[in-house]
């Protein structure tokens, strides 16, 4: 990140009401305009939470990342530059019955219109070229999608300091604060099913992760470092069985299997290989690469990868 440059990040946040596709636009009460959630980065935040967060907090509805739908950038009257990333966020119907949002003194009213409308509604051009990014996935027929996060464990003791078994290495305390850090970033994605490498390092990464969102750990020696110097590792099979339940699911493993399973993802959804691949699996301990695939077709090929970064 740019150290002069302000950064934030909100969504298009969309439902289908009778079969017709929804939009929400707020109408902000100090400003007098008509634009879409968002707000700045928290102090120690990853953008992916930061979305999330402004999100409920401008207009009460709960959501879940689904593709990434564009970056704005602007310059404030401070000179600065602000730069903003969206994402498309399907507001469920439990989620709009639960939200608590009243007008408030940052936010008048939020509205439900059309794409189209949404686009001459808005008050400014740069979240225009972002519902038109929206459009485009509407057009694609790609909108409602569920991840695949792949995850490299957090960082853990050199092998030179632990004198035990490698699969029982544990993590570092620089480790332990990561595993803590992506939390927020991965409940943004949704995640809700969560598999790993049975290796210590592993199922520490994902520990507060499954503490966080009441859910087990499903540990799998197909994707172990053991399996993968024995020549005996087997990323297809767990591939095939998360693209096929077609739910939103990590996978925490280790740095030698990550290009095997990436190459899997793009074989189990007929996408065509490439360089993309190679930088989606270069990962630094506690990294992560999301892999967005359509929920009605994930064989039509990955939709986009995004990688982040823990900032620990």
């Amino acid at each position: 990140m740019t150290e002069t440059a302000v950064y934030a990040a909100g969504g298009v946040v969309w439902r289908v009401v009778d079969d017709k596709l929804r939009v929400l636009l707020i109408h902000r009460t100090k400003y007098r305009d008509v634009t879409l959630p968002k707000g700045k980065v928290d102090p120690g935040e990853m953008l992916a939470e930061t979305a999330v967060r402004e999100i409920h907090e401008e207009t009460g509805i709960r959501v879940a990342l689904g593709v990434p739908v564009g970056v704005s950038r602007y310059r404030l009257p401070s000179k600065r530059i602000k730069i903003v990333h969206y994402w498309a966020a399907e507001a469920t119907d439990a989620a709009i019955r639960t939200s608590a949002f009243v007008p408030n003194k940052e936010i008048a009213a939020i509205e439900w219109v059309s794409p189209r409308k949404a686009l001459k509604r808005l008050s400014y051009p740069v979240d225009a070229e972002i519902m038109e990014n929206f459009l485009r996935l509407v057009d694609e027929g790609v909108l409602r999608t569920f991840p695949l996060v792949v995850l490299r464990h957090a960082k853990a003791v050199t092998r030179e300091e632990w004198k035990g078994k490698d699969a029982a290495r544990p993590l570092s305390a620089r480790g332990r604060r990561q595993a803590d850090s992506i939390v927020g970033p991965l409940v943004a994605f949704g995640v809700r099913r969560i598999v790993s490498s049975p290796a210590v390092r592993c199922v520490k990464t994902v520990a507060p992760l499954s503490a966080a969102i009441g859910r087990g750990i499903d540990t799998s020696k197909l994707i172990s470092q053991d399996a993968w110097e024995d020549g005996k590792s087997d990323a297809r099979t767990v591939i095939g069985e998360r693209v096929r339940a077609r739910r939103p699911a990590v996978l925490c493993s280790h740095g030698p299997l990550l290009p095997d399973i990436l190459s899997e993802l793009a074989l189990a959804t007929g996408t065509l290989r490439g360089s993309y691949l190679g930088s989606a699996s270069a990962l630094e301990p506690a990294a992560f690469s999301v892999v967005h695939l359509s929920v009605e077709n994930p064989g039509s090929g990955i939709v986009t990868i995004e990688t982040h970064e823990p900032k620990v």
